[in-house]
């Protein structure tokens, strides 16, 4: 059946004008993106089978390729697909610069966006001026965090240049799973000790997963 078959008070576009976007469901709010089905499917029919297969969180992480394998999405639909979520990533990316730093929480939201590639490891040191604002921050390493490979001297050598008042280390874990390593807390033990000798405080060790977060800070093994 095709969108104009419908009934004017089930069709996408009439209820959005009509009731506002929270009355839509996601493959609804989709459809009204990509517009146009095919002779076969209807584009809200498309959708709900392409976000019952994938779910919102894993759509959002699927190549131009693998969006193509969806019955229904050409080049086209799918370029639209990534654009839409590109452009959630930067929304979240905007709201949170220069963000207030009062828990590990709001380091977490801050991060939202700003993992380049969340199937790698990646550690990020965050520089904070005297108000707790986060004022910057430096990709320090990508791939495994191991100990012996991470030198204080590159750690805070930026936040010196930055005249940093203090520092929080983020590192993501791909699997999802935020329990910290060993090594993860050799790092943060070793870092720590050297911020006590610059006087650049490292207020925080926090890991991201995909929807959850650690912190050394509120678990105490910052001491």
């Amino acid at each position: 059946m095709r969108i104009h078959d419908l009934d004017p008070e089930h069709r996408p576009r009439e209820r959005f004008l009509q009731s506002g976007p929270a009355a839509l469901s996601s493959a609804e709010l989709m459809a009204l993106i990509l517009k146009t089905g095919t002779r076969h499917y209807n584009i809200v029919d498309t959708c709900q089978a392409m976000i019952s297969r994938h779910g919102l969180e894993r759509l959002a992480e699927l190549s131009l390729g693998e969006l193509q394998d969806i019955p229904g999405i050409g080049p086209a639909k799918a370029m639209q697909i990534k654009a839409v979520f590109e452009l959630q990533k930067r929304v979240s990316f905007i709201r949170h610069t220069n963000k207030k730093v009062r828990s590990a929480k709001d380091v977490y939201e801050y991060m939202t966006g700003r993992v380049p590639d969340e199937h790698r490891e990646h550690l990020f040191l965050l520089h904070l001026n005297t108000k707790n604002h986060i004022i910057r921050h430096d990709i320090i390493s990508v791939g495994t965090l191991n100990a012996s490979l991470i030198h204080p001297r590159e750690i805070f050598k930026p936040a010196i240049r930055e005249s940093a008042h203090a520092v929080i280390l983020v590192h993501n874990h791909p699997s999802g799973d935020v329990e910290p390593s060993n090594a993860d807390r050799q790092v943060t033990a070793t870092l720590k000790k050297a911020s006590a000798i610059l006087q650049i405080e490292l207020l925080d060790h926090v890991i991201v997963g995909c929807d959850s977060y650690f912190s050394f800070r509120e678990h105490s093994l910052l001491a």
